[in-house]
């Protein structure tokens, strides 16, 4: 079978067995860290020993991979993962390229490419997106194997545009697949899959993310209608959504026919410094909010809501083969 880019290197397609999709390990702003961090809340040695730890209790449960859509903007830093695999070598990681922003670029691309100050040439992001997936991401040898982006509540603004259609250029050249955040509460995946359609984008290589965030049925089969795959990936954070209303959707969902359009994960993390400091912060505002949420309590309010174990190995084991499958 194909193989996919891991942390560690190429991996059969047919080896990733059961898959969260969605999952960070660190969500870091590295000029956080660099200014404000060290030598205060930020301990590398004693940060890397706690992520290794926690993410040493996935395969335990029987999960084999997880895909991390940590990129510019969430401060992807791939030697600190490197370093983290080395200890966790039961688990694949998959890494993406792209920009996370919910309305301008970064600085780096505000005056280059088509319609800038520098209008010369194509947009220079699709160059770094090809080259983190064809050559390797900062000259650690590891590739990327998807590509990630963002439309939150702002909407379509001219520099999330501007990702999205640089994402989808990077797609039509690599044919590497795409998950995109979508903030459901606006209907934002209608607009994800009108204008990646309309780029050439392959929907049925597009995770909706944080589809799950909503319970519009409607909604969701007509994302999943398009061809694209509904990201269910956000067990835990019950502030938004749920666990029991996010249960209920997915088995409505899997009753109408749409389990091979599903995916499933948490978008945890190990440490995120959106919130601050304090790791304690977390775990007291959304107690569910980890990795073992869904082996441990997910899965079975599934199976006690009529979803059968042939298509909970659909939305962990067959789709995301078939989206990493090229």
């Amino acid at each position: 079978m194909p193989a996919v880019e891991t942390v560690r290197g190429p991996v059969d397609v047919g080896g990733l067995g059961r898959t969260f999709m969605h999952e960070h390990v660190f969500v870091l702003g590295t000029e956080n860290v660099q200014n404000y961090g060290a030598g205060d809340w930020w301990d590398e040695d004693e940060k890397v020993a706690d992520a290794v730890a926690k993410l040493r209790e996935l395969p335990e449960r029987g999960i084999s991979t997880i895909a991390d859509p940590t990129v510019w903007g969430l401060g992807r830093y791939i030697p600190r993962i490197q370093r983290i695999n080395e200890q966790v070598p039961e688990l694949n990681i998959i890494v993406a390229t792209g920009i996370y922003t919910y309305n301008d670029l970064p600085f780096q691309f505000h005056h280059r490419g088509p319609g800038t100050m520098l209008d010369v040439g194509p947009d220079p992001m699709i160059a770094d997106f090809v080259r983190d997936l064809t050559e390797g991401i900062a000259g650690t040898g590891v590739k990327a194997a998807f590509l990630k982006c963002a439309v939150d509540a702002p909407g379509l603004t001219p520099g999330v545009e501007r990702v999205l259609r640089a994402v989808a250029a990077a797609h039509r050249e690599t044919g590497a697949p795409l998950t995109v955040h979508t903030e459901s509460s606006i209907h934002a995946g209608r607009t994800v899959v009108d204008l990646l359609g309309k780029e050439g984008v392959d929907l049925s290589k597009v995770v909706i993310g944080h589809a799950g965030d909503s319970n519009d049925l409607d909604y969701l089969m007509a994302l999943a209608d398009s061809g694209a795959i509904l990201g269910m990936d956000r067990f835990g954070l019950d502030l938004i959504n749920p666990t029991e209303n996010r249960v209920a959707t997915i088995a409505a969902l899997c009753e109408r026919g749409y389990a091979d359009r599903i995916v499933l994960s948490h978008d945890a993390s190990c440490f995120i410094d959106w919130f601050g400091p304090d790791p304690a912060t977390v775990p007291a505002i959304q107690p569910n909010w980890h990795y073992r949420h869904i082996t441990d309590d997910v899965l079975p309010a599934l199976r006690a809501a009529g979803v059968g174990d042939a298509r909970i190995d659909q939305m962990l084991v067959a789709n995301p083969r078939r989206y990493f499958t090229r």
